[in-house]
């Protein structure tokens, strides 16, 4: 049996914002120590870019007060400006990652086998990303790519780590994505990029939830990220945050 199929945490996190396919809160799981995360702290989502006005009320009734972007800017074409009471804050995960980067592990983009490569050889965008987190105002926060998947997933594998998230409550959580990202494709008129990803796995002789768990095998967040520079009371906000203390 799959240890994802182990999991106790069956409560639905779907969040429905018009516009978006892949959004839900990463409150309600299950920590090391026994506790859960908590609601309305953090949420993962798809591209923002596509929110109708229902789907930003929907984002402001569930009490987001800020916006953390992954994408690079040229990516950043909304629809409709952004609300008033809402902060974006930019963390460019694949522009930090720097040429030397995709030259070396771009074929792994778009799946899992790549969140390892970039912890090991960009900690220094690990921590924009938690240091942003650690400072953004009162209130609740999303952070989001384009698709919800990849470097949403990798922030949010991050995040729960941080935050002391059973691995396969984390690993679970990734799964969630596919069947949510996979119609978009169909409705852009693109290509199916689980086809590539599905190829790129099984040449590596593995699955999304294996490379997962070999991801977060012996990660330890806390220290990886002091000696990326993040401060330690930095660190404590962001495990505060997602804790709900």
């Amino acid at each position: 049996m799959s240890r994802t199929h182990a999991l106790t945490t069956t409560e639905d996190r779907t969040l429905v914002w018009d516009g978006c396919l892949n959004v839900r809160d990463l409150g309600g799981l299950r920590t090391t120590d026994g506790t859960r995360t908590a609601r309305r702290a953090v949420v993962r989502a798809d591209n923002l870019d596509r929110l109708t006005a229902e789907g930003w009320d929907a984002l402001l009734d569930h009490g987001i007060r800020t916006v953390v972007d992954l994408r690079d800017i040229a990516e950043y074409k909304p629809l409709l400006p952004l609300p008033e009471g809402i902060e974006l804050i930019r963390v460019p995960l694949d522009e930090l990652a720097g040429p030397a980067w995709w030259e070396a592990y771009g074929q792994l983009d778009g799946t899992p086998l790549a969140f390892r490569p970039y912890l090991d050889h960009c900690p220094r965008a690990a921590a924009e990303l938690v240091t942003a987190v650690a400072g953004a105002r009162p209130g609740g926060l999303v952070v989001h790519c384009g698709a919800g998947r990849d470097r949403t997933g990798l922030a949010a594998l991050l995040l729960l780590a941080l935050a002391g998230v059973e691995p396969a409550e984390i690993v679970a959580d990734y799964l969630l994505s596919a069947p949510n990202v996979r119609p978009l494709y169909g409705m852009l008129g693109l290509p199916d990029q689980y086809r590539r990803i599905d190829a790129v796995l099984a040449e590596a002789g593995t699955t999304a939830e294996a490379a997962l768990f070999a991801a977060l095998d012996g990660f330890e967040p806390a220290g990886y990220l002091r000696a990326a520079g993040v401060d330690p009371a930095d660190l404590a906000a962001v495990r505060a945050r997602l804790l709900g203390h």
